[in-house]
């Protein structure tokens, strides 16, 4: 028993850190993708119609992976590490990081992001207003290779009606600050 209970503590004491560095690094790349995004943006007013909406959940990577990394080669470098974590059945969403995002902090920019939608709700909106320039921002989840110091991320804009398009934003860490290295395989409809 004594056995299995210093395996649990030591499992945590391990895992923990990981998982909190993971959420921080999450964090803060959404923050970068909201500043890029949200940058010509208006503040929400009572009234005004919001243009761009922010999707809850985190989209899974698919086998589109494969395709970035074979134009890259930082990726093919990394491809084993990259490759393992396409995982198209996750559940997750973005609330966490987005409530340590704007949790006392980053008033100006929350001021321009709405709550997130589901599809669902970005779909009844789109159909209140009647409008075809709205946007949903849909935020794969992060892939981290090379010891974290890099992340993989897809960005895509979804509309109700034709013109959606994407790209995958390499980011890396410098000085313990995420930046966009590169844009890849960008595509509209």
């Amino acid at each position: 028993m004594k056995l299995l209970s210093l395996h649990f503590l030591l499992s945590f004491l391990f895992l923990t850190p990981l998982s909190f560095s993971q959420e921080a690094d999450n964090t803060a790349i959404l923050k970068i993708i909201f500043n890029k995004y949200y940058k010509n943006e208006k503040v929400i007013a009572k009234g005004r119609l919001q243009l761009l909406n922010f999707y809850c959940g985190k989209a899974p990577n698919n086998e589109e992976v494969l395709e970035v990394i074979s134009g890259n080669d930082l990726l093919k470098k990394n491809a084993s590490e990259i490759k393992k974590q396409i995982i198209i059945g996750i559940n997750e969403d973005w609330s966490k990081e987005y409530n340590v995002l704007f949790d006392n902090q980053n008033q100006y920019l929350k001021s321009k992001v709405n709550a997130c939608l589901s599809l669902e709700e970005f779909q009844e909106v789109s159909k209140q207003y009647g409008e075809n320039n709205q946007r949903l921002l849909i935020i794969n989840k992060p892939i981290y290779f090379a010891k974290n110091q890099y992340a993989l991320v897809k960005v895509a804009f979804y509309r109700s009606i034709e013109h959606n398009s994407g790209r995958f934003l390499l980011l890396e860490k410098v000085n313990d600050t995420w930046i966009i290295k590169e844009y890849l395989n960008e595509w509209a409809t």
